[in-house]
């Protein structure tokens, strides 16, 4: 009976257990690597600046014409 697995069966058998665990290596560092953001998996956010920041407050109504302005000239000088 295990004389029929010479030739491709226990040598297919430990090429395959070598794929196995080297995709799972792989796939285990690459969602290590995604969940901190150190890797490339998908765009990142860019950070927005500050002029943005104020800009969206400014369009939501969350300050004033004068206030928005006022800080304006703040974060450009």
């Amino acid at each position: 009976m295990w004389g029929h697995m010479s030739g491709y069966g226990w040598g297919g058998m430990g090429v395959g257990m070598l794929l196995f665990w080297g995709l799972l290596i792989v796939g285990v560092v690459m969602l290590v690597k995604c969940s901190m953001g150190s890797g490339s998996c998908g765009k990142r956010k860019q950070e927005k600046s500050a002029l943005d920041i104020l800009k969206e407050r400014y369009a939501r109504g969350e300050i004033r014409r004068e206030e928005f302005d006022q800080m304006k000239r703040d974060l450009k000088s």
